[in-house]
This record gives C-alpha cells, sequence and structure tokens, in this order.
C-alpha cells in the first residue's frame, strides 16, 4: 500500500510523512538499544499484526531510518537496525516520554516492553557523581546500564554488573518506579537479584518518574 503524505512544506509534516504511521516510531523504540530479530520486535510489540509490522519494517527501510544485517554463520536469517537517521529519533521518543507523563490517564498496568522500560530510564534518569553499573534480564531479552555523572548508557547485550536484576518489563518497572525498597520486592518474589542489594536500591533511586 503506497504511504499517504501529508503534501505539505512543513518540516514537522516531512517527519510525520516518514514516521507518522500507527507503530512506526514504537518499531522505532525497540531497535533504538540494539539490533533485534523479527520475533524479538514482535514480542516487545504484542498489538501489532504480524503483516503491519512487515509493512512497517520495510517501510523505515525504504525512509533509510533502518536496516536489514544478516546473521554471521552459523546462526540463520537477519535483524533490524537502525541506522544513523533512525536513532535521531531518539530525542523524539525522549520527548514523547516527558509530556506523555503530564498528561492525565496514563496506566502503568498496562503491558510495557523490556525495551520500553529500558528507554524510559534515559527520560527520568537523575544524574549523581558516583558510576553504577547493573544489567537487566527480562525474559529473553537482556540488557547492561551504566549511571554515572553525565548521564545513562545502556545496549541490548549480557547483563552484568554490580546488580543484575529480572523480572518482566512491568515487574521491572514497579521495582524502579514504584514506592517499596528493592530488598521487599526481592522478598515479596516480585523481582530476582543478584549482586550487591544496595547498589540496585542506590541506582533505583536514580529515577523517577517526573518529567
Amino acid at each position: 500500500m503506497a504511504r499517504k503524505s501529508y503534501n505539505e512544506g512543513c518540516l514537522a509534516a516531512h517527519a510525520l510523512d516518514l514516521i507518522g504511521d500507527r507503530w512506526a516510531i514504537l518499531v522505532l523504540r525497540e531497535l533504538m538499544l540494539g539490533p533485534k530479530r523479527f520475533s524479538t520486535i514482535k514480542s516487545g510489540l504484542p498489538g501489532i499484526a504480524t503483516n503491519v509490522l512487515t509493512q512497517r519494517l520495510e517501510g523505515l527501510e525504504a525512509a533509510g531510518l533502518l536496516e536489514r544485517r544478516d546473521l554471521p554463520p552459523p546462526s540463520l536469517g537477519h535483524t533490524y537496525a537502525l541506522t544513523a537517521a533512525g536513532e535521531g529519533t531518539r530525542g523524539i521518543l525522549d520527548a514523547l516520554c516527558r509530556w506523555g507523563m503530564r498528561q492525565p490517564g496514563y496506566d502503568p498496568r498496562k503491558f510495557i516492553s523490556p525495551t520500553a522500560l529500558m528507554f524510559s530510564l534515559f527520560a527520568f534518569y537523575i544524574p549523581a557523581p558516583k558510576r553504577l553499573h547493573a544489567g537487566f534480564v527480562m525474559g529473553d531479552e537482556s540488557f547492561v546500564a551504566e549511571a554515572g555523572p553525565h548521564g545513562l548508557t545502556a545496549s541490548v547485550g549480557a547483563a552484568e554488573g554490580d546488580i543484575i536484576l529480572k523480572g518482566t518489563g512491568n515487574e521491572m518497572s514497579a521495582v524502579i518506579y514504584g514506592r517499596k525498597p528493592l530488598a521487599t520486592m526481592v522478598a515479596d518474589g516480585r523481582i530476582q537479584a543478584s549482586g550487591d542489594l544496595a547498589v540496585g536500591q542506590a541506582l533505583i533511586d536514580r529515577f523517577t518518574l517526573k518529567a
């Protein structure tokens, strides 16, 4: 199906011609921390139909926002990865997170993908001097993160660090943005942790849902 254009000289309209289709910006979100296979992208977007995801990936590739990368042998298939232009939408997603937090009706009980949860950390990170290294495991996805005085870095990769937290995206969200101490959440079985819980709590204390 041909893409419908706003057919305007407005730069905002031009941007929406590229990323304004339903699901498009969320597909970019799922790739923001690193390349993924089709099935992994789909698991992070449970509401999208398979054919629609295929269309969005093809459209975003045609727009130069992502690319397919063949996996090296003996692996089969390919992954999808953002181009430099695709990575440039990070600021848009960050602004949407901050703006959305100020609007009524947000329900944190709804499904949140592992990548969406990790990406929210960028928007709501409170800088602190000490560097903290942590790993996160959520289902089949794992991430490594480092927080320090100049910001937060996070990427897809084997979970490692002074503390490793395991749970679903929603469980992890409740731990990071909730009011209960990490030790309580671990004791209640809401989250699994290995490593120094004090480091984990110190990391969690650097995030708040305030825009």
